[in-house]
């Protein structure tokens, strides 16, 4: 019996050191996990895409028109007639228009405030009538200092929104927004209102884009009607109020005054 014991272990310890058959090769592969290779799929076949992380609920669908921006509001609805968001403008292309439509948006709200608040309320730099006259009547130091401050401010938003320029391939990166950043999401937001679910962001977006379009067009009329007449916009209003109400409105004026 001990003579047994000691054989069948000998032959275990044996064959521990046995090579593997052929058999037993085939059969473990079936369980590993090797390599995927692709070098054998037909390139006409689809490969998967990879998923696209959303930004600020957004993600670029091919299928809509602007890409699924928001914007679109009624009674016009989509408007696009000069065609900037037509079939086959790129990604890139549609971020970067709707990033200077939302920035010249901004700037035209804060110049029609400005126009009213400037015009109205006395300068601590002795300013005075239209504001289409009044960025040459700025002292040097001032005018300095409000250059210096827009370019700050335009410097900081290329970097959180542009590619890095490629001196060595400037057409590469030329005009090239991140694909992570959202046009017009600078990080600025002083009174924490950004919503954070997807729809409420998209309504505040809308909101935002409107208001905007309105003030482009009131800021152009306001400029072109202080061109024409010299005059401050609530000046204005008092010259066609009298008009419309049998006054004469130039009582006042001097022999040779055509502005009073």
């Amino acid at each position: 019996m001990m003579k047994l014991a000691i054989l069948s272990t000998t032959i275990a310890v044996t064959a521990a050191f046995a090579p593997i058959s052929s058999h037993s090769a085939s059969k473990s592969s079936l369980c590993s996990t090797p390599e995927e290779d692709t070098s054998d799929i037909p390139a006409d076949i689809p490969q998967p895409v990879p998923a696209v992380r959303p930004i600020n609920g957004w993600v670029p669908d091919e299928t809509a028109k602007c890409y699924g921006l928001p914007g679109a509001v009624a009674p016009t609805g989509y408007f696009d007639p000069l065609g900037f968001a037509q079939a086959g403008i790129t990604l890139n292309e549609i971020k970067r228009n709707r990033e200077a439509e939302l920035m010249h948006g901004r700037v035209a709200m804060l110049a029609t405030v400005g126009y009213f608040v400037g015009e109205q309320l006395p300068s601590p730099f002795g300013i005075v009538g239209p504001a289409n006259d009044q960025l040459q009547q700025m002292p040097a130091p001032v005018f300095a200092l409000f250059s210096a401050t827009i370019a700050a401010l335009e410097i900081r938003r290329a970097k959180i929104g542009w590619v890095e320029p490629d001196f060595g391939d400037w057409t590469k990166t030329l005009w090239k927004l991140r694909d992570n950043y959202y046009p017009g999401d600078v990080g600025f937001d002083p009174l924490g209102l950004k919503p954070t679910d997807a729809a409420g962001f998209a309504s505040m977006q809308t909101r935002e884009l409107q208001n905007g379009r309105l003030a482009m067009i009131g800021w152009a009329g306001m400029c072109a009607q202080e061109l024409v007449n010299h005059r401050t916009i609530m000046e204005t209003i008092d010259f066609y109020n009298k008009i419309y109400s049998g006054v004469n409105p130039y009582e006042n004026c001097g022999a040779d005054g055509i502005i009073c």
